[in-house]
């Protein structure tokens, strides 16, 4: 299996972690989004969206969509990050379905790419000091009901004592975060899920790149 990918991109950094603690082979193939990568022609018509994560299988088998993928390869292997039992796999879903809409939605587009990319800012600056405001209060209240609810339970992880499925993908949507000096301080249990999921053995090479572009952020800020 290969993966196309961008080491920095929220939504590729959960599939290389979550393959790397299932030891599931997976054949990483680099597309840099910086220089355009995915729109050359090519890729584009392996995936028209021309986004990454890109998953392929020798048969030419495709299969986009972190969410999607991560099922098919927990799934490919009966790895318990994705349980079996219909109501213990439900909650898993919903609690990705819960980052990957309204969360993501509004923290990963509404404050942390806003502040990034242009394309998904305002050219104005009265229209963009609103959007954001809006958004971040938004992603305090999200943040909230992660940190008071979701989080409540005993465990370190979403799910319990182990990750599972929605532990890695929201975990790299919280610490996207980090791009712009988001603070976690005011949410103790996410910052200390985020610790327990920083400590799994395969964080390290999985958000190398993301930490990497973090930091050079951070530099040019300073």
């Amino acid at each position: 299996m290969k993966l196309h990918y961008f080491d920095g991109s929220t939504t590729c950094r959960p599939i290389v972690m979550f393959a790397a603690e299932a030891r599931l082979p997976l054949e990483l193939a680099p597309v840099d989004l910086f220089t355009g990568e995915h729109l050359a022609p090519g890729y584009t018509a392996k995936n028209p969206n021309q986004l990454v994560p890109l998953l392929e299988e020798q048969d030419g088998f495709l299969l986009t969509e972190c969410s999607a993928i991560l099922k098919y390869l927990a799934d490919r292997v009966g790895h318990p990050a994705w349980p079996a039992e219909p109501r213990a796999r439900a909650q898993v879903n919903a609690r990705m379905d819960w980052f990957n809409t309204g969360f993501y939605r509004c923290f990963g587009y509404g404050v942390v790419y806003a502040q990034l990319f242009p394309d998904y800012g305002f050219a104005d600056p009265t229209m963009q000091r609103e959007a954001l405001a809006r958004a971040t209060r938004k992603s305090e209240r999200l943040f909230g009901i992660l940190d008071a609810h979701m989080l409540a339970g005993p465990g370190s992880f979403l799910g319990g004592s182990e990750p599972d499925l929605s532990d890695y993908l929201g975990a790299a949507y919280a610490t996207a975060g980090e791009l712009v000096g988001w603070d976690m301080g005011p949410w103790p249990r996410v910052e200390a899920w985020i610790a327990a999921m920083r400590a799994r053995p395969a964080w390290a090479g999985a958000n190398a790149g993301f930490e990497a572009w973090r930091d050079q952020l951070r530099a040019s800020a300073a």
